[in-house]
């Protein structure tokens, strides 16, 4: 219905507005091409909302099933981890192979915009149409009624709570990543082991965080995988008195649990909307996931901005062109804690707000058949 719609919309827009992003006429002045870069950007992000939103709500009404939508999401995460380590090769591949510059950026952007396409209006085609999934309908809601809705959902208040401290910490370690391979293991090349053993853990170990929340529920495994991460970061504060290679193995533990990170949140979400449609009859996927994108960004955003305030406090001092400056021994430590102290109190923290999530399995596969009486109820 309604989600096919907006699929379609944003399948294909984006990829033309994120060819065009890189699209600035050339010999244009620095503020016809921010201007440009801007507007395009904002347009092309635009357009991934109307796919992104929808897509984020589907899992809710495909199945009712506590298991299955644990494997439908931990693929999910497989498939996004392996499509970020293609790009981040081969963009830079295919910019260098159309001779860099303004021409080569342009030729990825296409490429790329093609490609970005061709999976999104894929996905669109095999989503099921009207009368094919079982929803529960409702009248439209204000935004006021949306947010009302999803505060009412308690669940849901503690589980995208927990997802944005989470954002926060792998924020601040992502934007961190770069400050340690430059002035910490001295080589701006690190940069691509140390973001390669963030994500590419998660095609290897999600049928290993699948079979865990079957054995021993959704959140359980949640918190299994904060406490991985909890115990990986922190190890990593030994950088600051013996940097080394060591640190790839541990940041691969880390996207162990980066892993399950990302997958255990998004397989519950749609048990908060199971649990909440059956107790009021108005679970609302679609609001739920127009919120989540939204918290996420916002976490992930203002994890660089934590970084960049513990640089400050530290006395990192900032270059200048391609001038390499050589940081003070307090700016170094800073790099250190922003990297590993920073996201290991996060998510720290979401622990303890994890404390507080109330769904188990069975108060899911309760509501669910309680969704499935009621509509067989209505249908007859």
């Amino acid at each position: 219905g309604d989600r096919r719609l907006l699929m379609l919309v944003g399948g294909s827009a984006l990829p033309v507005l994120f060819a065009l992003t890189f699209a600035v006429p050339k010999g244009a002045s620095e503020w016809v091409g921010a201007t440009w870069v801007v507007v395009v950007f904002v347009l092309a992000a635009t357009a991934f909302s109307f796919f992104q939103v929808p897509y984020i709500a589907l899992p809710a009404e495909l199945t009712h099933d506590y298991g299955a939508r644990t494997r439908l999401l931990t693929w999910r995460i497989a498939a996004l981890s392996v499509a970020i380590l293609l790009f981040g090769a081969g963009g830079p591949a295919v910019r260098d192979a159309a001779g860099g510059g303004h021409r080569g950026y342009l030729v990825m952007g296409v490429v790329a915009g093609a490609a970005i396409g061709v999976g999104m209006l894929w996905c669109w085609w095999w989503t099921p149409r009207r009368g094919e999934v079982t929803v529960t309908a409702h009248e439209p809601a204000t935004l006021r009624q949306q947010i009302t809705d999803a505060r009412e959902n308690g669940p849901f208040v503690v589980l995208i709570s927990v997802f944005v401290l989470q954002a926060l910490a792998t924020g601040a370690m992502l934007a961190a990543a770069q400050y340690v391979a430059t002035y910490v293991l001295g080589r701006e090349s690190a940069i691509s082991l140390l973001f390669a053993g963030l994500v590419a853990p998660a095609i290897l170990v999600m049928p290993v965080w699948q079979r865990v929340a079957n054995r021993v529920g959704k959140e359980r495994g949640l918190a299994l995988a904060s406490s991985l991460f909890v115990a990986a970061t922190v190890l990593l504060v030994l950088l600051r008195a013996s940097p080394g290679a060591w640190v790839y193995a541990v940041v691969g533990l880390a996207g162990v649990a980066y892993a399950g990170l990302q997958a255990f949140p998004l397989a519950m979400l749609p048990d908060t909307v199971t649990v909440q449609t059956a107790r009021t009859g108005r679970g609302r996927p679609g609001s739920l996931a127009g919120l989540w994108p939204a918290a996420e960004t916002a976490g992930l955003a203002c994890g660089p901005a934590l970084v960049l305030v513990v640089l400050g406090l530290s006395g990192f001092v900032s270059s200048r062109g391609d001038e390499m400056v050589v940081q003070p021994d307090g700016a170094v430590t800073g790099i250190v804690l922003a990297f590993s102290l920073l996201p290991a109190v996060l998510v720290l923290v979401s622990l303890v707000v994890l404390r507080r999530y109330p769904l188990r399995r069975h108060d899911v596969e309760a509501a669910a058949e309680q969704l499935v009486t009621t509509t067989k109820e209505s249908d007859d």
